[in-house]
Order: structure tokens, then C-alpha cells, then sequence
């Protein structure tokens, strides 16, 4: 906007070139960017079953991985805990842990009987399942790519 003879200054704009700014962002803050549509409306077919599966397999490897792990240090401490007690350093009172055990299944009879979830559960249980219907060609290469990382 010019300004008209009598001394008034000119509106300055600044230009943004697109150009250089998309050069200048990283690769993930394009493809993960916040949007108000859901990733159908975002990417093709091909680049959500992409994300979900390359997702899903390294979230199935980690699994596996950390599932061997946590088997071998449970199984092992119990073997540890079996050889002290065949050996006489730990005594366990039998009474006292079937006065627990039978305390522990009266408590959950009490919490099985009444079947109904509460209203954060049911809203978050809500929201996952609108996000896979938005989503099912994400959440299925994603379930394809956990499954074969689990293999692997």
C-alpha cells in the first residue's frame, strides 16, 4: 500500500518464502506436522502403510526383545528363590500365603462382580477406538509390522 503525497509512510510487509522454509524444517516435522485431519486425510495409502508398518515392526523388536529379557530375569530369580529354599535359608510360611491368596480372590470376586468401567476408561477406550476407525490402513501396517517384528 502506497502512501499518497502528503508525507505518510508505507505499510511494510514482510514475504515468507515457502521455499526456503520447508527447506530449512527437518524431515519429520513434515511428515509428523500437527493437522486437524486425521493421517487418511493427510497421506496416501502407501506412505501410511509405510509409517504404520516400519512403527510396528520396530515397536514388535523392542517387545521381543525386552519380553526375553524380562522372562530371563523372572525365571531366573525364581530358580534363585527355589535353590534358597531347598537349601534352608528362606523359611516360607505356608499358612500365611494361603490366608493371602484366599484374601486376594475375595477381593477380586468384589471387583469382577461389578463389571462396569469407569467414565476416564470408557472416554480413552472411546477415543482409541474412533482413532483406529479414522485410521485403519495406519493401524493395520502397524499391526502387520508388530507382528513381523515380533518374529524377527
Amino acid at each position: 500500500m502506497a502512501a499518497s503525497g502528503g508525507g505518510r509512510k508505507e505499510d511494510s510487509f514482510n514475504v515468507l518464502d515457502l521455499a526456503e522454509y520447508t527447506k530449512s524444517r527437518p524431515w519429520w516435522k513434515k511428515v509428523f506436522a500437527p493437522s486437524s485431519g486425521s493421517s487418511a486425510e493427510k497421506y496416501n495409502v502407501a506412505t501410511q502403510l509405510v509409517i504404520g508398518g516400519v512403527t510396528g515392526w520396530c515397536t514388535g523388536f523392542i517387545f521381543q526383545k525386552v519380553g526375553k529379557l524380562a522372562a530371563t530375569a523372572v525365571g531366573g530369580g525364581f530358580f534363585l528363590l527355589q535353590i534358597a529354599n531347598h537349601t534352608g535359608y528362606i523359611k516360607v510360611d505356608w499358612k500365611l500365603v494361603e490366608r493371602d491368596v484366599n484374601k486376594a480372590k475375595q477381593q477380586l470376586k468384589l471387583h469382577s462382580s461389578s463389571n462396569k468401567m469407569s467414565p476416564e476408561v470408557k472416554s480413552k477406550v472411546d477415543e482409541v477406538i474412533i482413532f483406529l476407525k479414522k485410521n485403519v490402513i495406519l493401524t493395520g501396517g502397524f499391526a502387520g509390522g508388530f507382528l513381523l517384528g515380533m518374529a524377527s
